[in-house]
C-alpha cells in the first residue's frame, strides 16, 4: 500500500511533521511504514519560464537559441527540443540547479545531475528546459506530457513560479506493510484515519452528498444474486450523458502519486475511489448489457470468457461470475470482459460496486492465473457497509467532475448485514493485560479518534460501539491493542509477569531427545535432516519385501511429484541418502544422526490421523564397526537413566542390513530398536563403496525406561577383588548370554563383568573361540575375604559349566 502525504493531509489538515517523524510515529503505532521516497528528490532551482524568442543556432542545425523570461530576468537558453515555440510556459532549471536524471528515461542517478551555465558549440546557455523524465517521472503518471521533449505548462501559468510545486512533486510516497486483518488500512481513508489518530489530530473524511435526478434507477437496471453465499451484497447505480475527457489535475496528481497511471475521467474515477475507499469498482457500458439486468452466479464448468487484457480464460463452477441476461460480462472481483468494456463512444455508464467472499476470489485468481488490484483488495474479506459509500462517492464525482448525469436511486442485492458491535469498556483489565496504569479518560480520548463512540448505559456501565470498518475488534485483547498502540509501546513499562504459573522448560520427552543429540554430537555425529516425503521406489532400495508393513504408507494427495508422494515410514532412506552424497564427494569417516518422525497408518485408506513416531538413527561409515555403534547405544542408555545392560538378539530379521551382523536391541524384554551392517546390496543400491553402519531406536517405546532420578552414592570405601577368568566357549553362545550368567550368580557383591580378551584361531579346537572376562568384587561395609569371593566364584563357574563352557587350562 501506497499513499502520498499529500493525499493524507487534504483529510487530516493539521497534520505538521517531518517524514521521517511521520514514518518512525505511524510505525510505532502499528501502521508499519517500509520507506518512503521524496517525489522531488533532486529537483533544485526549478522555475516556470516564458519563451519569449527562439533562433537557429548558427553552428548546428539541430540546436535552437531560446530567450526564456523566468519571473526575475530573461535568460538564454540552448536546446535541441523542437516541440517548443514562442510563448511556451516550460520548466526551466536555473543555473546551479539539480534534475532527477536524463531525457532518455534510464536509471536515475542517485546524486541527480546538477546544471551549471556553459556554451553549446560557443553560444553561452544559462539554464535547462526539462522533459518529464528529467523531472523523474513520465508519461504513464503525466500523460499530457509529450511523447519527446520539453514538458509544456498550460498558457494560464505564472511564470516564475515553483515548477515542482505545479507538477504536485513537493510530496512524499510513503510505503506500508499492511497486516491481513487491517483491511480497512488498504485505503487513503484508512491510513489517514491512522495518522490522525496517531498525531491527535482531527480527521475530516470527505463529506459525500445525495446525488441523482428524479429518475428511478428500477427503469435502467435490475439485480439478481444467485449465489448469496459468494456475494454478500451487490450494489450498481447508472450515470448516463457521459462525456469522457482527462480528469482534473488534482486527482491526475493523486493518482500518479499512488502509481496509478492516469487514463479519464471516467476510469480515474472508478481508480480514485478503490484507493480512497478500498473499495474495488468496475463500469460496465449499459448499453452492452441484454435484457438491462445483472445476474450474479457461478460460472458453467468448461465456460469460456475473454477478459478485457484480451486472454481467454477456462472457467469452471467455483468461478463467481456477473452476467446479463444472455451471457458472462465480468469475472466477479478480477476482471471484466471484453464484451462490456467502457469506450469513449460510452454514453450510460453502470457503476458497481461489491461485496465478494475473500477466498472464493482468491482460489478463483489463483485459478484462472490472473490477479489484479482488486482481487488483491476483495480476497483479504471488505466490509459490506463499504460498498455503498463507495459507489456514492464516485456518483458525488461524476456530478463534481461534470462527467455525466446521475439516475436517482441505488439498485442493492444485499443479504443482511450485521448490527455493529458493542463490547464492554473494561480499563482494569486492559490495564492488566498491558502492565500500565493508563487513566480512563485517556483510553475514550482515543477511542474518539478512532470513531469508536462510547456509550453509558442506565447501569452507569460504559459500552463501546465499534465502526463498521473495523472488522478486527471483536474482544477484549484487540481493544487493549488499540489503547497499547496509541498509548506508545515505548512508553509501556517493563513488569513481571503475574500469575501462579512456574517458569517453563521443556517436556519431559524433549529433554530425552535432547540427551540423544548430546551423546549423539559428543561421539562426533553431525546433525542431519532429511524430507518426510518419500517414493515409493525407496522400499524396493532397501530390499524391503510386498507383505512388510512398512510398504503400508500414506499417499499424499497433491504430491509435488512421485519422488515425494508418500509420508515415509522407515527413517532408513534419508540417512543413507545422506551417507550416499557424503561418500560422493569423498568425504571421509562420515558420522549423522537425525531425529525424526515416521507415519505409520492405522488403517488404509486413512480414516484418522497415521501415528507420528520419534526416531533416533545414528549412521556412519569409515573409522569403527558394529561395536562402536553398539558403545554410542550404550552411553545414550546410560544418560537417560536406564541402568540395565540391553541384550542385543542376533535373530533381528532386517532386510536391509547384513544377515549376520545385526541384532535387535531389548530393554527389560522389550525391543526398542536394532543396529546393524547395512546389506551390500542396499550399499550398491545408494552408491556407498564402503562399508556403513546404521542404528534405529523407537522413543516413544524407550521413553518410558528412561528417568533424570539420580540417587547419590558415595565413592567407595573398600577395596575391590578382581578374577579373571579365561574360557572355552561354543562359538554359537552369545557374549550378553555369558554376562547374563555372571550377573545371576555373582550376588550382591558382584560390582561388575568385563570383556576384555576374545579369540578364535589355530590353538583352539574348531568351533569354539577363546573368552576371557575381568570380574570384579566389591563390598560396601567390609574388606572382602578370599572366602567370600570364592564362593560368589564358584557359583559362576557352576552357571558356565551348565552353558557347554570350560575354562580355558
Amino acid at each position: 500500500m501506497n499513499t502520498a502525504l499529500s493525499w493524507i493531509k487534504a483529510y487530516v489538515p493539521e497534520l505538521e511533521c517531518t517524514d521521517q517523524e511521520y514514518c518512525d510515529a505511524m510505525t510505532l503505532s502499528g501502521t508499519k511504514v517500509e520507506g518512503y521516497e521524496r517525489r522531488d528528490k533532486n529537483l533544485e532551482k526549478i522555475v516556470v519560464g516564458e519563451i519569449l524568442s527562439i533562433e537557429k543556432h548558427p553552428d548546428a542545425e539541430k540546436l535552437i537559441i531560446c530567450q526564456v523570461n523566468v519571473g526575475t530576468e530573461t535568460i538564454q537558453i540552448v536546446t535541441g527540443a523542437h516541440n517548443v515555440k514562442v510563448g511556451d510556459k516550460v520548466p526551466v532549471v536555473l543555473d546551479g540547479g539539480r534534475v532527477a536524471g536524463g531525457h532518455d528515461g534510464g536509471p536515475l542517478p542517485e546524486e541527480g545531475i546538477k546544471i551549471k551555465a556553459g556554451k553549446l558549440r560557443g553560444i553561452p546557455s544559462n539554464g535547462m528546459m526539462c522533459s518529464i523524465e528529467e523531472l523523474g517521472s513520465d508519461r504513464n503518471m503525466y500523460p499530457e506530457a509529450p511523447e519527446e521533449g520539453i514538458y509544456i505548462f498550460p498558457e494560464n501559468t505564472e511564470t516564475g513560479a515553483d515548477a515542482v510545486a505545479l507538477l504536485g512533486l513537493h510530496d512524499t510516497v510513503f510505503e506500508y506493510e499492511i497486516t491481513s486483518n487491517r483491511v480497512d488500512c488498504y485505503s487513503v481513508l484508512g491510513i489517514a484515519r491512522e495518522a490522525a489518530a496517531t498525531f491527535r489530530k482531527p480527521f475530516v473524511p470527505p463529506v459525500v452528498k445525495e446525488t441523482g435526478n428524479g429518475e428511478n434507477i428500477k427503469d435502467y437496471i435490475s439485480v439478481e444474486v444467485q449465489a448469496p453465499d459468494l456475494c454478500p451484497r451487490y450494489c450498481a447505480r447508472v450515470c448516463k450523458n457521459i462525456r469522457i475527457a482527462p480528469s482534473p489535475e488534482w486527482m491526475q496528481r493523486r493518482l500518479a502519486a499512488s502509481g496509478i497511471r492516469p487514463i479519464n475521467n471516467l476510469v480515474d474515477i472508478t481508480n480514485y475511489v478503490m484507493e480512497e475507499y478500498g473499495q474495488p469498482m468496475h463500469a460496465f457500458d449499459l448499453d452492452t448489457i441484454a435484457g438491462r439486468k445483472i445476474i450474479v452466479r457461478r460460472a458453467q464448468d468448461g465456460e469460456e470468457f475473454q477478459t478485457l487484457d484480451g486472454q481467454i480464460r477456462k472457467l469452471d463452477r467455483d468461478v463467481l461470475m456477473i452476467c446479463d441476461a444472455e451471457k458472462e460480462i465480468a469475472i466477479a472481483g478480477i476482471m471484466g470482459g471484453e464484451n462490456s468494456k467502457i469506450t469513449d463512444q460510452v454514453h450510460t455508464v453502470l457503476f458497481e460496486s461489491a461485496v465478494f467472499n475473500g477466498p472464493s476470489i482468491r482460489k478463483s485468481a489463483k485459478r484462472i492465473g490472473l490477479r489484479t488490484d482488486s482481487s488483491g483488495k476483495f480476497e483479504k474479506g471488505l466490509e459490506p457497509h463499504n460498498a455503498e459509500a463507495a459507489v456514492n462517492r464516485a456518483c458525488q464525482l461524476i456530478e463534481e467532475l461534470g462527467c455525466g448525469e446521475v439516475v436517482g436511486g441505488m439498485a442493492d442485492a444485499a443479504q443482511p448485514m450485521a448490527e455493529a458491535k458493542t463490547l464492554s469498556f473494561k480499563p482494569e483489565k486492559y490495564n492488566s493485560l498491558l502492565g500500565t496504569e493508563i487513566p480512563e479518560a485517556d483510553m475514550l480520548d482515543m477511542f474518539r479518534y478512532l470513531e469508536i463512540e462510547s456509550m453509558k448505559g442506565e447501569d452507569g456501565s460504559v459500552s463501546l460501539k465499534i465502526p463498521y470498518f473495523r472488522q478486527d475488534l471483536n474482544c477484549d485483547a484487540d481493544i487493549a491493542e488499540e489503547v497499547a498502540r496509541f498509548y506508545g509501546y515505548d512508553k509501556i513499562p517493563t513488569t513481571l509477569p503475574a500469575g501462579e504459573a512456574t517458569a517453563g522448560k521443556l517436556s519431559y520427552k524433549l529433554r530425552i531427545e535432547q540427551k540423544a543429540r548430546d551423546i549423539a554430537e559428543y561421539c562426533g555425529f553431525s546433525q542431519g535432516m532429511s524430507y518426510s516425503f518419500e517414493s515409493p521406489k525407496v522400499f524396493d532400495r532397501l530390499l524391503i519385501s510386498g507383505e512388510d508393513n512398512l510398504r503400508q504408507a500414506v499417499t499424499i494427495s497433491n504430491p509435488l511429484g512421485e519422488d515425494f508422494s508418500i509420508m515415509r515410514t522407515s527413517v532408513l532412506n534419508g540417512i543413507l541418502s545422506s551417507l550416499s552424497i557424503n561418500y560422493n564427494r569423498r568425504n571421509k569417516n562420515v558420522r549423522l544422526y537425525e531425529l525424526e518422525n515416521i507415519y505409520l497408518p492405522k488403517s488404509l485408506p486413512l480414516k484418522e490421523l497415521p501415528d507420528e513416531r520419534m526416531q533416533f538413527v545414528l549412521g556412519f561409515y569409515g573409522e569403527g564397526d558394529f561395536f562402536t555403534l553398539k558403545g554410542v547405544i550404550e552411553e545414550f542408555f546410560a544418560v537417560a537413566g536406564m541402568r540395565k545392560k540391553p541384550v542385543y538378539d542376533p535373530q533381528a530379521g532386517k532386510p536391509f542390513l547384513h544377515p549376520g551382523r545385526q541384532a535387535l536391541i531389548k530393554y527389560d524384554d522389550v525391543a526398542v530398536g536394532y543396529l546393524g551392517e547395512v546389506h551390500p546390496e542396499v550399499l550398491d543400491n545408494y552408491e556407498i563403496g564402503t562399508k556403513a553402519y546404521v542404528a534405529v531406536l523407537d522413543m516413544p517405546v524407550l521413553l518410558p525406561f528412561t528417568t533424570f532420578d539420580r540417587k547419590y552414592e558415595g565413592i567407595a570405601k573398600y577395596p575391590a577383588v578382581t578374577r579373571d577368568i579365561s574360557m572355552v566357549v561354543p562359538r554359537e553362545i552369545l557374549a550378553g548370554d555369558i554376562e547374563g550368567m555372571i550377573l545371576q550368580r555373582g550376588g550382591k557383591l558382584l560390582e561388575s563383568c568385563q570383556l576384555f580378551d576374545l579369540y578364535e584361531g589355530a590353538q583352539i579346537r574348531q568351533g569354539f573361540k577363546s573368552v576371557a572376562y575381568s570380574i570384579t568384587f566389591r563390598a560396601k561395609d567390609r574388606t572382602l575375604e578370599d572366602s567370600d569371593v570364592n564362593g560368589a566364584m564358584k557359583k559362576i563357574l557352576n552357571g558356565l559349566e551348565q552353558m557347554g563352557i570350560e575354562l580355558r587350562q
